[in-house]
């Protein structure tokens, strides 16, 4: 066993109380001041997250943009410069193996932001579709931080945020998926505006070197500190898919929903023959949400029955602090159907839940 990496903030988190625990290999920051405070802060204001366990990785040269397009499910040629989109890495047989952001910086530089426990798979993808092509893959991880600024008031604290560190840069030029290099004082950022709440709001892709000063920058504005419980009862709320819970290599993208982000109208990438064929046979199951009556959580690895038929499994499972139900995630049966009424079999109490298609909180993460 080895210790957990810190991150370049994880000193600041340990002298503000911070309550830290590894999560992927990284000592990260669960909470502050309380995860149901934190998480009704970005709902309703505006929270700042230390995501700096997110991998950051750089596929640079004149073949870089055929080597995602061979690596990933999306189709980056659809991407201008300064634009991003979600994507899928998958394995030959259509699984998922990681679900990430690629950004298009210019034609031959471009940044993908992995998730953590995935990061050494997409850059040995990466790798290997780049063989013979003019192309290098560059692991940063350990270099950049990663600072999320979420909820209503997020551009308007980063614009107060970006004067106090020297750069009169307005955050709302940047377009929802944008991304745009932004000079600081002592250096520059990677402003994307992205985000895993479904708030307004955008990541910041920060040289380690200058991560506390941009961390400090936003709590004097006013941002509340977040920890990873309320980034994952923010993104539960929006039926977002967390890779190691509802997303797996034993998951295939349409039974996630995420055929969106897979287009098979191009040229060859991993996993295509397989998602062909998928597509063509039809999913045996689906994602769905449940949402609860009373406040108890369903929680993964749950049973779920239609009557005394097991027809799936809880994949994530929380309590909701906006809309004040337990709410979860199950792969179910394709039988199953929104506005089924089922249970889950909690600790051998059933208890009952509402098949419902996601998101379980309304917001428009554009603005």
């Amino acid at each position: 066993m080895t210790d957990p990496r810190p991150t370049p903030l994880t000193a600041h988190h340990v002298a503000s109380g911070a309550k830290l625990a590894p999560f992927a290999g990284w000592s990260m920051p669960l909470q502050f001041t309380g995860t149901v405070a934190e998480h009704e802060a970005v709902r309703t204001d505006v929270g700042v997250f230390d995501v700096s366990h997110l991998g950051t990785v750089f596929v640079e040269g004149p073949d870089a943009q055929a080597t995602i397009a061979a690596s990933f499910t999306n189709d980056p040629a659809r991407l201008d410069d300064g634009t991003s989109q979600y994507t899928l890495c998958c394995d030959e047989r259509g699984g998922i193996v990681d679900d990430l952001i690629v950004y298009r910086l210019a034609d031959d530089r471009w940044m993908t932001v992995p998730n953590a426990a995935n990061t050494a798979a997409v850059v040995g993808r990466l790798r290997e579709q780049g063989r013979g092509r003019d192309v290098e893959v560059v692991d940063e991880s350990a270099e950049w931080a990663i600072v999320a600024v979420q909820g209503p008031r997020s551009l308007d604290t980063l614009t107060v945020a970006c004067r106090a560190l020297g750069s009169g840069f307005d955050p709302t030029d940047v377009p929802y998926l944008g991304v745009v290099e932004v000079p600081l004082a002592g250096g520059s950022v990677y402003l994307c505006r992205t985000g895993y709440t479904g708030e307004v709001g955008a990541e910041l892709v920060v040289p380690g070197p200058l991560a506390a000063g941009v961390w400090q920058a936003m709590l004097d504005a006013g941002a509340t500190p977040c920890g990873l419980g309320a980034r994952d009862t923010l993104r539960l709320e929006m039926g977002y898919p967390l890779h190691g819970n509802d997303l797996s290599t034993d998951v295939l993208p349409g039974e996630a929903r995420l055929g969106w982000a897979v287009k098979l109208d191009r040229g060859d990438f991993v996993g295509r023959d397989a998602l062909v064929a998928a597509e063509e046979a039809g999913t045996q199951r689906r994602l769905w949400g449940l949402r609860g009556e009373g406040r108890r959580p369903p929680r993964a690895g749950m049973r779920v029955l239609a009557g005394e038929r097991d027809v799936g499994r809880v994949t994530s499972g929380s309590f909701s602090p906006t809309a004040g139900v337990g709410i979860g995630l199950a792969l179910l049966a394709r039988d199953v159907d929104a506005g089924t009424r089922v249970v889950v079999d909690v600790r051998g109490t059933p208890v009952p839940f509402e098949v419902v298609k996601p998101p379980f909180v309304e917001r428009d993460p554009k603005g």
